[in-house]
Order: C-alpha cells, then sequence, then structure tokens
C-alpha cells in the first residue's frame, strides 16, 4: 500500500465540511476530527499541520479568525488563539489567518493575511510581527504585500507568499529579508522546498497550476498546469513534495487531493471526486491543507516524524 504514489499517510484540512480526516493510501479514513459529541466545532479549518512530537494538530480557522490546537489522537482542545467571527488587529485579534504553524521552541507563527502581517506567538501574547498592519505593499520586511504562507525551513528562515505582485520571500525569525523573488505566477500560495531546495510554489488560480523556481534566482524550473481536462487544477492552494520525489497538491474547487508524477505531469493519485463535493466517504468539499504522515515499518502513521523547519 505503501509502495504506490502516496507512500504513506495524509491529514486533510476538509474545509468545507468543517473537519479534518487523516486518511491512508487506499482512502480509508483513519482518523477524523470531530468524532463525537462535546468536541469543539470547526469552522472553515484551512490548514492543518502537526506540530513537533506529532501529539496535536495546528489548524487557522480563516474566515473564523482563530487559530486552534487540537490534541492528537485525543481530539481535545489544547490552546486557541482569536476571537471567533471578530477580525482586527489589537493584540488578541487577527483577520483572515492563514498557515499557522507550531516550531520546536513553542513559538506559533501565522500569516496574518489581511492585517499584511506574519505574527509570532508565544502562548497568548504576540512576541513580533513582520511587516505592518495597513501597509500592504511589496516593500519587505517593513511592508508586505498580503501575505498568505510562512513556511518554516530548516535553517529556521521563513517563507514568505505575497498575493500582491506575485513574490516569495525568505526571512529570518527575527524579520531580516534574506531574499525576494518574483514568482511566475498570478497568486501565489503556500511555498515550499523540494528535496534539492528549490521552492515548489501552488498557483492559485482557475485554471490552476504548480510550478517550482530556483531558490537563489526565481528561474522556473518545472511547471505543471494542463489548461483544461481531468488533469487541470482548480485554485490549488497548497503543493508539496513527496519522499518519493511526487508532488501532492490539494485541488481546491475540485474538491480533491491528487499526486502529480513529476516526469509525466500526470496525475496518479487522488482522493475526492473531480468537481463534486460531497461528505460522503471519499468526497471532500473544498478541501484548503493537508500534511504528508510517515507510516512506521508496521504501516502505522508516524506524525512524530514529521519536521516542518526548526
Amino acid at each position: 500500500m505503501f509502495r504506490g504514489p502516496l507512500p504513506g499517510d495524509l491529514l486533510i484540512a476538509d474545509r468545507g465540511n468543517n473537519r479534518l480526516l487523516i486518511i491512508n493510501p487506499r482512502g480509508h479514513i483513519i482518523w477524523r476530527y470531530p468524532s463525537r459529541p462535546g468536541q469543539r466545532r470547526l469552522y472553515f479549518d484551512d490548514d492543518a499541520f502537526f506540530t513537533p512530537g506529532g501529539r496535536s494538530i495546528i489548524s487557522n480557522e480563516e474566515d473564523n479568525q482563530d487559530i486552534v490546537e487540537i490534541g492528537y489522537p485525543s481530539g481535545r482542545l489544547v490552546w486557541h488563539y482569536g476571537h471567533p467571527g471578530a477580525p482586527g488587529s489589537a493584540p488578541g485579534y487577527l483577520n483572515t489567518p492563514d498557515d499557522a504553524y507550531k516550531l520546536t521552541n513553542g513559538l506559533v507563527i501565522v500569516s496574518d493575511d489581511r492585517n499584511c502581517r506574519l505574527v509570532e506567538i508565544r502562548g497568548h501574547r504576540v512576541v513580533r510581527t513582520i511587516g505592518r498592519t495597513g501597509l500592504c505593499i511589496h516593500d519587505p520586511p517593513r511592508g508586505i504585500g498580503t501575505p498568505n504562507g510562512d513556511t518554516p525551513l530548516p535553517n529556521g528562515d521563513i517563507l514568505v507568499s505575497e498575493i500582491g505582485g506575485s513574490y516569495v520571500d525568505e526571512f529570518t525569525l527575527r524579520g531580516r529579508l534574506v531574499r525576494s523573488l518574483h514568482a511566475p505566477v498570478r497568486y501565489p500560495s503556500d511555498p515550499q522546498l523540494t528535496r534539492d531546495g528549490n521552492i515548489l510554489l501552488a498557483d492559485y488560480s482557475q485554471p490552476g497550476a504548480v510550478v517550482i523556481i530556483d531558490r537563489h534566482t526565481g528561474r522556473l524550473v518545472w511547471r505543471y498546469g494542463p489548461a483544461s481536462g481531468p488533469g487541470a487544477l482548480d485554485h490549488p492552494s497548497l503543493a508539496a513534495m513527496l519522499p518519493n520525489g511526487k508532488v501532492l497538491v490539494v485541488d481546491d474547487y475540485n474538491h480533491r487531493v491528487v499526486v502529480i508524477d513529476r516526469m509525466r505531469r500526470k496525475i496518479v493519485w487522488q482522493y475526492g471526486h473531480r468537481a463534486v463535493p460531497g461528505t460522503r466517504h471519499g468526497y471532500l468539499r473544498y478541501p484548503d491543507g493537508f500534511d504528508f504522515i510517515p507510516v512506521t515499518p508496521d504501516g502505522r502513521p508516524d506524525p512524530a516524524a514529521i519536521v516542518h523547519g526548526q
């Protein structure tokens, strides 16, 4: 089962169904949230990533203006930040948070999109922001043009996508700009590193695309983006490279998650039904985020093996 296109399990933020799922390569659901009465209801869980150690999942509820941390596998609410349903920029408030990650030092970083800033949170206190509320222009690190991704890197930096102007920036955690690249896409979303250190980026458009660009020059290295047909993407929001070199993509408006063979430029695995939303087994509704989960030698999910930077 794990020798195919998807060599492990998969956590999916099924945004339109307000739930989290973990599936195996055969599409069997092996964990879900919420799963019982009394658990905190999710609302527009836009992304989901395991925290260091694999004992909880952090998810930004983009249209609910908050972040939640859910215990795994218990489903217990561990932590939250923000005021549900109330956007703002004052301490304790967020405005359209995206891509929340928890780092090994306990810091939570999040792209506070409509406040045009990155926020670093410890406990319930903001310890640093990069960018400035209301300054939604490409002038890093002073101004950031509507950021929507903040991927932690192995060297401790953060990889940021700016919607305004189509840029990808690399910052240190202290806010120093390392580099800024103009991305060859209309709507850059959630940059990730490839296995050889380049940048993999989704183009959140219709038709959508996935590209790889050189991390130092911004030169286009690879592109997948059929204009029509069953392989065409509709607003893909996140792409990541799997251990086998294939590319995992969440195809939001097509209600599916797919694996693309880079050499053949072909979809070789999918979960969900293209352009058909649903709640039944095998269906998704506007999924937006995922986290690939390695497995143990006996085939059990091993979220403790996931590393999102340092």
